[in-house]
């Protein structure tokens, strides 16, 4: 085939490829109109670069998301020998407010880890409340890890890794924060960002990077990204939710070692319980199309 004719298959191609993409942008709005509700998606395909999105750069609250950078800072500040991952930390509950640096606790009945309540005053490794942070969205342990590593750090860090919208200010449940309007914040677009970077061994360094991959792949709320896709396809991903606010941001991976990024964030929503649903949906809707 000479050249001429392989450009004109190639544009024939890219344009089928194209339609076919605004077919599942039609398709994945059509499920999101059947509840009240904002949505954002960022889709990206790691073996070709096709992208999906839609209000990627609309602003979310973060909810737990935020604990994502969060772990990446942890890795970084350990490869610059700050502490070892093996170092303890005192588990307390008493923390400060960023406004004015009152001291606040947190309630175990707004904890999706309620185990380490019974724990204070005992030494945890960094590592373990890391992987409790990511895995069962433990807020104590979030807490107890910003104070380590500091939330202007961890800032600092996804800005330079690409980040355009996201802010990490804080940890969790700090009330006079929230009332002052200083909450964490993301957009799917960011979030996507630092899950390219992590899925292409480019967060921090290639050995941290599998290592993040591997805690994210243990993560324990499967609703969302995961809920409708095969046993066989591995799902590494961090969700959040806070009232009417559902997230999941993830790197998914087919059996056959392909793999894309996939990040579906929701607010407003009227009936939460089908907006996690349908999100699901979405999700299988977004495997099929790369299958």
């Amino acid at each position: 085939m000479n050249r001429f004719y392989a450009f004109i298959l190639f544009l024939v191609l890219a344009s089928c490829q194209t339609k076919t993409l605004d077919s599942l942008k039609t398709n994945i709005t059509q499920e999101f109109s059947k509840v009240d509700g904002s949505f954002a998606v960022a889709f990206k395909d790691l073996q070709n670069g096709n992208t999906l999105f839609i209000n990627e750069d609309s602003v979310f609250h973060a909810a737990s998301t935020m604990k994502l950078p969060v772990m990446i800072e942890v890795f970084k500040q350990v490869k610059e020998s700050k502490f070892t991952l093996s170092d303890s930390i005192e588990i307390k509950n008493e923390f400060k407010s960023i406004v004015d640096s009152s001291l606040f606790s947190l309630d175990v009945k707004d904890d999706s880890d309620t185990l380490i309540y019974n724990h204070i005053g005992e030494k945890k490794t960094i590592y373990s409340l890391m992987y409790d942070m990511i895995i069962v969205s433990s807020n104590m342990a979030t807490n107890i890890v910003i104070d380590k590593v500091g939330a202007s750090n961890v800032q600092q860090t996804i800005r330079t890794m690409g980040t355009k919208n996201m802010k990490v200010l804080r940890g969790v449940e700090d009330k006079k924060a929230y009332r002052s309007g200083l909450s964490n914040i993301t957009t799917a677009y960011d979030l996507m960002v630092l899950l390219e970077k992590i899925a292409m061994s480019n967060a921090v360094d290639s050995a941290s990077s599998n290592e993040m991959m591997m805690v994210l792949l243990d993560q324990k709320f499967n609703d969302i990204i995961p809920a409708h896709l095969p046993d066989d396809v591995k799902v590494a991903h961090k969700t959040g939710w806070i009232a009417g606010l559902h997230h999941d941001a993830a790197i998914v991976f087919l059996p056959d070692g392909r793999k894309y990024v996939l990040v579906l964030l929701s607010k407003k929503l009227k009936d939460e319980k089908v907006g996690v649903e349908i999100m699901g949906k979405v999700s299988k809707l977004i495997y099929d199309w790369v299958r």
